[in-house]
């Protein structure tokens, strides 16, 4: 009962010389210089943008300071909940001004955030202290959170919303 190994038949042949191929191409693989040098980086890398991205640098905002950045005329976006601002200019299409989010650009968006409400009401005044959310219910404080959670794996966080007397 030992392995016996037939040439004879043309099948087990050609399996034998196809595998012996096969582990020749393997372990010698075939080495071919190129016709011609490439050019697709004579120029440079096609991969590099054409200019530097801006700066985004920290800074203190107060309401007041914060409105002009809702995203008119092209400019960024920028939101705030609960005292921390994000540049949202990357969604423009959500932050915009005729996004399905656009009243809380260039505004403290902590109390609409919270309720899931986009009513004007929910918004806190521009020339009035901060809104404290002191009111709001456990539920509505982990939406927020969720929603920070969600702002600070997405976009970049630039500053932060203080009392418009305090700058």
């Amino acid at each position: 009962m030992g392995l016996s190994l037939d040439f004879g038949t043309p099948v087990n042949t050609a399996l034998l010389i196809y595998i012996l191929y096969s582990v020749q191409r393997i372990i010698f693989p075939p080495v071919s210089t190129p016709k011609s040098i490439p050019n697709e980086f004579k120029h440079g890398y096609s991969w590099m943008p054409k200019a530097h991205p801006p700066c985004v640098l920290f800074q203190t905002y107060t309401p007041k300071t914060l409105a002009p950045f809702n995203g008119k005329d092209g400019g960024r976006i920028l939101l705030a909940i609960k005292g921390i601002v994000f540049d949202v200019t990357a969604g423009r299409n959500f932050y915009g001004p005729d996004g399905m989010y656009g009243n809380f650009a260039g505004r403290d968006a902590s109390r609409g955030m919270a309720k899931q409400s986009f009513d004007e009401e929910m918004l806190t005044s521009i020339d009035g202290p901060l809104d404290n959310l002191a009111n709001l219910r456990p539920d509505e404080i982990e939406n927020m959170k969720g929603w920070i959670e969600h702002f600070s794996n997405k976009y970049v966080i630039c500053g932060e919303l203080v009392e418009n007397d305090d700058v």
